[in-house]
């Protein structure tokens, strides 16, 4: 059995807005939701930049008791999810729960909880540790609250594969649909550790941009004066149904997932292999598995971090994977605008391939104003584009040497 799956909702929580609509308009407008940092005191790390969410309130999705039992990313998760499902207009009930199921990919969890309970700990003693710390703390609680607060007792779990998570969460969402082992999943990603600790760990890593003189620049995907990622915040939910599914209930139809390639480097911690090799290997699997030639694709959504490493190979992968034909291909980072998302980044980058195929724009990669010469491609700099595109393939790579790639294509009566 092998279902066609499709994209029948999406909801969003962004540094550019609390919304699918808000995200969208800011990312065409290539804004940028990078600012100085305010959940906490900044001064004593080497960055102070980040891309916040600002002004979300959890009140406005879920009981005031039962948030306060949550994490933030299991906040973002909950407020994605929902208007994932309103979008839909998904209605799971007593004949279809056992056929719903959630996959949320989730990098680090709740680790917010775990160093405030840590301080308890130590300054107040065992005993005085809340109950919540574990269900608060683990990733997976970002897929079990969407489910219970749904109802959703189809295959439920979570996906942690650093950077790469939400999108391997997204590709086995797909394929747990496409194989009739679900009629529908709700699957995205969620991420917010914007805290002392996070920061100074990538610092230590030289991970990130410390350019805190201009926040709005710093996130420079491609370009020569790159000097790390930002670290972003937020959350991203895709509906995927199978199609007899969608079309039994009247769903509208976004668009139709059609691909999802995963690779291991087998390399390195934290450094991309070189060349790109395993990026290259999983868009050639994506390809393979979508039956589509590598001239079909309209438009890249790179995973564009921002960092020298990275951004080399990633071009250096698209390269090998597309030949000549690289060139002719709009690459975009919308990374500068929202920052890396981290566990959460393939979820709202496959989401705006969404968004980029059903409005005919490609969103920019901003701040590209001093090309570097290895990366050479058309990365749309600075001004949006009005294209038409039928197919979009998405990047995402992870430290651990992780690599995941999605593909989405224009839905149409004929596969």
């Amino acid at each position: 059995m092998s279902n066609r799956v499709v994209v029948t909702g999406m909801g969003m929580i962004s540094p550019l807005g609390l919304d699918v609509p808000s995200t969208w308009q800011g990312l065409v407008s290539g804004k940028s939701g990078v600012d100085y940092i305010t959940q906490f005191d900044p001064e004593p790390l080497e960055t102070k930049i980040a891309a916040e969410v600002k002004n979300f309130d959890p009140a406005q999705y879920m009981d005031r008791k039962d948030l306060r039992r949550m994490e933030r990313f299991v906040h973002f998760a909950v407020a994605a999810s929902l208007q994932a499902v309103e979008q839909s207009r998904l209605n799971i009930d007593a004949t279809n729960a056992e056929g719903i199921g959630v996959v949320i990919g989730v990098g680090l969890g709740g680790l917010n909880t775990l160093l405030s309970q840590y301080q308890v700990f130590i300054e107040r003693g065992a005993d005085r540790v809340s109950p919540f710390l574990i269900p608060m703390m683990i990733a997976d609680m970002a897929s079990g609250q969407v489910a219970i607060l749904l109802g959703a007792k189809g295959p439920n779990f979570c996906t942690t594969s650093s950077c790469a998570s939400s999108s391997d969460a997204i590709g086995e969402a797909f394929e747990i649909v496409r194989r009739g082992d679900a009629q529908a999943m709700i699957t995205g990603g969620s991420e917010a550790v914007i805290n002392p600790l996070t920061v100074a760990g990538f610092n230590a890593a030289r991970a990130l941009s410390i350019r805190n003189h201009e926040p709005q620049k710093a996130s420079r995907p491609f370009d020569a004066e790159r000097d790390g990622f930002i670290m972003g915040e937020g959350a991203a939910t895709l509906i995927l149904e199978s199609l007899p599914f969608a079309t039994k209930r009247g769903a509208l139809i976004l668009a139709e997932v059609v691909g999802y390639g995963a690779a291991g480097d087998a390399y390195h911690i934290t450094q991309p292999a070189d060349g790109g090799e395993g990026g290259a290997r999983s868009m050639r699997i994506a390809l393979k598995e979508a039956g589509l030639e590598p001239g079909e694709i309209d438009y890249i959504n790179a995973h564009g971090t921002s960092t020298p490493l990275n951004d080399k190979n990633e071009t250096m992968a698209i390269k090998t994977v597309f030949g000549k034909g690289a060139y002719r291909i709009p690459i975009s980072s919308t990374k500068s605008m929202v920052g890396h998302l981290l566990g959460a980044a393939g979820a709202m980058e496959a989401a705006i391939s969404v968004l980029t195929i059903q409005n005919g724009v490609i969103p920019p990669t901003i701040n590209l104003t001093s090309p570097d010469p290895d990366c050479d491609l058309d990365y749309v700099p600075n001004t949006a584009r009005q294209a038409v595109v039928n197919t979009a393939l998405s990047n995402v790579f992870g430290f651990g040497g992780h690599n995941s790639t999605l593909i989405i294509r224009r839905y149409g009566e004929k596969a």
